[in-house]
Order: C-alpha cells, then structure tokens, then sequence
C-alpha cells in the first residue's frame, strides 16, 4: 500500500532553475518571503546516490519549505534517493518531466518522460512508497507532435493512476529537437487557458500553473481558480516582486516586509559563513544583483560586485562595502525626491 499524503501548500512557489536556485540564492530570497515555497534546481539521481551528498542535498534550515527537484526516469534510483531526500528533512520531492535540453533527454529524463506516462506514475508510485511527503510531478503541456488536449488529459489520467495527485504544469510544449532549452522557454506559445481547462477537467487533482508568471499581481487573476502559481524567470532576474508574497500568503495586508537594504544585511551572516568555508564570495553576490532593479544607483551597485567580487581574496569586505554604497545611493534619491 502507498503512502499517502496531504497537498502541499504550493499557493505561491518560486520554480526549479539550474545554475540558479542554488542553497545562497534560497537563502537570499529568504530574506525577502518567508512563506514561499522554493525549489532546488534539479539534481539527477546518480548524483546523489553516487556523489557528494552533501554538495547536492545541504540547505539551511530558513529555506523550509523547501522542495527538492530529482531528475531521472529509473523506479528503483528516484526511490533511493527519495528516502534519502526524506531523511534529509525536505518538505516535498518533485520529479522533472519538463526539462527539454538534449543532455537531459539523452540521459531519459526531463521531457522525453512524458511521452511514457506509465513509467512516470511508476517512478512516482516508487517514490511515494519511500515518503510520508508530498511527491509531485512537474511537466510540460506537450512535446513535439504529442502535444493535443486529448494526448495531456491521457498523460496526467494516467500518472493520476498511481498515487500522484499534485501536478505543476508549465504552460507550454517542448521541442525535444531543434530548440534550444532558452528557446523552448520563450518560442511555443503561453497557453495558460490549457492548464485551467485541465483544473476543470481533473478537479480533484491539485494543479499548479507555471510559466510566464512575472509578478505576484500576475499571479492573483489565476489563484482560487487553479491551485497556485509558480514565478522562474522574474523571482531570480526581479526578486523583490516576492516582498508581496507573505502578505497575500497570510492573509495580512498589513504585513510588514523588509526593505532592500535589510535584505542584503540578512543575507550578510550567510555569507560570512560560507566564505569562511571557502565558497567564493561572487557564486553568492551573483545572485542579489536584481534586487534593485530599476532604482537610482542599481547600475553603479552591480558594477562594484562584479568587478570586486571575483578575485580570490575577496572577502566580506567588498560585500559590506557594497551594502554602504547601495545604502547611500537609496537615500540620496530619496532626499532629492523631497
């Protein structure tokens, strides 16, 4: 008998996003949204269960909830790395069916998956029987030619089968051949009506809409009818538009959230710590620079991290440095706007 579980609360999540949502930038977007749910970028099962552990499953505890993202498409691996994932203290294991790269298809996983939906309940129904957490799947609208209403209803009635109930849909099909992962995010078209249709279509299920969401007001108009949004691009390359998360999560207009410059202050002790285990200070700062975005002065802040952050000697310093000269220009646009 499967282990059964109850829905996550994926209300609001920030996606999976290789070279991106790594353990500095989680912990950086902590500082702006407590509640969100965030997301690893996604890790194959070899590298668990062969490689370094630590280097691909270690996160702070502020990043709870936190979801782990596993890439593969063997029953028996994807349920040894899901107990090992649960004994790590993740909050849900999600399984990649959407990423289209060729190195990700050639290894048979990521898209390709959806066109053996059999085999995708079968490795969600393996992982579920080694977690009392949620197991969800996240996908595409379709692949190349596989890609009517019909063939996804009978991908996700099928997947539906086993004990999956939990679908994040990114609301767009995937060319295994010919586009590039880049453009196979931008070329096939939004089709978010699919992904409300299919709400309609499988109510029982809980269905979570991605792609092409760039802000927390874009989000609201889809929320109460679908089960939640999922923000990529824009919660990485804009990270403030998620300092109105808590306040539509709780319920709390009133909700006080932090300003920019308390942000980077919080995300100061994670860096003094990480450089003092040796982690270079720019694979944490490349991750803030969109935090003022748009603001008098953000041109001159993201110049001074990128030409003082990556030399090997650079140490806090440069970090607190940055902070005086981001804080300095802030208020002196606001003195002149008085």
């Amino acid at each position: 008998m499967s282990k059964q579980h109850t829905w996550p609360d994926l209300r609001l999540s920030v996606a999976p996003m290789m070279d991106w949502t790594d353990r500095h930038d989680r912990v950086f977007l902590r500082g702006i949204t407590k509640y969100t749910r965030l997301y690893t970028e996604m890790v194959v099962t070899g590298a668990v269960l062969y490689g370094d552990k630590h280097r691909f499953l270690d996160f702070d505890p502020q990043e709870h909830p936190l979801a782990l993202q596993l890439g593969g498409s063997d029953p028996a691996d994807l349920a040894r790395c899901t107990k090992i994932a649960d004994q790590w203290g993740y909050d849900e294991i999600n399984l990649n069916v959407g990423c289209p790269s060729d190195r990700v298809s050639s290894g048979r996983f990521g898209a390709c998956l959806m066109a053996t939906p059999l085999l995708v309940r079968d490795c969600l129904n393996a992982m579920q029987e080694e977690t009392d957490k949620p197991v969800t799947v996240k996908h595409r609208i379709g692949i190349d030619q596989t890609d009517s209403y019909d063939e996804l209803c009978r991908f996700i009635e099928t997947v539906a089968g086993g004990t999956c109930r939990t679908f994040i849909i990114h609301a767009r099909k995937a060319w295994l051949n010919g586009l590039s992962p880049k453009q196979n995010r931008e070329v096939p078209p939004l089709r978010h009506d699919v992904v409300h249709r299919i709400k309609k279509e499988f109510p029982e299920l809980q269905i979570v809409l991605n792609g092409g969401l760039g802000s927390i007001d874009e989000c609201r108009p889809h929320l109460g009818i679908l089960d939640g949004c999922m923000i990529g691009r824009a919660a990485y390359q804009t990270p403030w538009i998620l300092s109105e998360a808590d306040s539509l999560l709780t319920g709390d207009a009133a909700l006080q959230r932090p300003d920019r410059i308390q942000v980077l202050e919080r995300f100061t002790p994670h860096i003094k710590e990480h450089l003092a285990r040796g982690v270079p200070l720019h694979h944490m700062t490349r991750h803030v620079l969109g935090l003022f975005h748009g603001m008098h002065g953000a041109r001159t802040w993201r110049r001074y991290l990128s030409e003082n952050t990556s030399s090997r000697d650079a140490g806090l310093d440069v970090w607190e440095r940055s902070i005086d000269i981001i804080r300095t220009s802030t208020e002196k646009a606001v003195s002149e706007a008085i």
